[in-house]
């Protein structure tokens, strides 16, 4: 796919699972389950997905994912794979490498959108991307470096510590464009500062749901996260979005639904839906 001067691709970096509970809130299980099946510890399974545009004489990566710093004990508690599938061997199934990549786009510095950032090498904690800058909104990274007990196990240092002692950091309001050809939409309902990419020409527009609408099962306006830091926030930023996404017929890139990579949305009875799948690029084989 290509929009805006930039080639778009789909790069599975990893899978893993969540509580389903925690990803659907208030929502019962009874209908939550119906959408995303729960394993036997009420996990939901879930990939981490980022978006690669090449343009403009850049290579842009948003989001990186879990990475590969875990300890087997947590790897464990969130089902974490990076041996079927992980952010080397996805960039290298279109002949990339992480050298390559000029530009970082963080939509936040939760755990799974920032765990690629940084890797262990020889048992030192080094950049992912020793060439890119890292671009972040000056409000996620305030909350990121001051997090409250709520939100403080989302987030951690080794994904950012090195790369800001390296000067690779540039932290940005968000309000305005500071790459080409990718404008910038703010959310504050899953966390404060939450920096969605959209890319857009003549003919269509791609919005990066992130953690404001992480499945296809997320779609519709009352189904959010208890992750979310103010879920009537989230509520309320779906209303004003949806109807625009729709009646434009948007394309919604999706972070974490482990079966469709985008989609496009309409508006069935009082609910929003998925109208048709989109295919960004290939999906991988199994």
């Amino acid at each position: 796919m290509k929009i805006g001067g930039y080639d778009l691709y789909s790069i599975e970096t990893s899978r893993f699972g969540l509580d389903g509970g925690a990803m659907f809130g208030i929502i019962p299980k009874l209908l939550w389950e119906k959408e995303a099946p729960a394993d036997d510890k009420n996990r939901i399974h879930m990939v981490t997905r980022s978006l690669l545009l090449v343009g403009h004489d850049r290579k842009i990566i948003v989001d990186t994912g879990n990475g590969d710093k875990w300890e087997d004990k947590f790897k464990t508690m969130y089902d974490i794979d990076t041996e079927s599938v992980n952010l080397d061997s996805s960039l290298a199934k279109y002949g990339f490498t992480p050298e390559e990549i000029t530009d970082v786009f963080c939509t936040h510095l939760h755990f799974d959108h920032a765990g690629g950032n940084t890797k262990i090498e020889n048992e030192t904690i080094v950049p992912t991307f020793p060439n890119a800058t890292y671009w972040v909104s000056r409000e996620n990274w305030k909350l990121a470096n001051h997090p409250s007990q709520k939100d403080s196990g989302s987030f951690m240092e080794m994904d950012w510590k090195v790369l800001t002692e390296n000067g690779m950091t540039q932290i940005v309001d968000g309000n305005e464009p500071f790459i080409d050809g990718i404008d910038t939409y703010l959310t504050y309902g899953h966390t404060s500062g939450l920096m969605h990419p959209v890319i857009t020409d003549s003919t269509n527009i791609v919005f990066f749901g992130s953690d404001l609408i992480p499945l296809v099962a997320h779609i519709p306006v009352p189904w959010v996260m208890a992750y979310d830091i103010q879920p009537v926030v989230t509520v309320q930023e779906k209303q004003a979005l949806l109807p625009k996404m729709a009646e434009e017929n948007w394309i919604l890139f999706l972070e974490h639904d482990p079966k469709i990579q985008a989609c496009t949305i309409h508006q069935d009875g009082k609910h929003f839906k998925m109208k048709d799948a989109v295919v960004i690029n290939e999906l991988r084989k199994e």
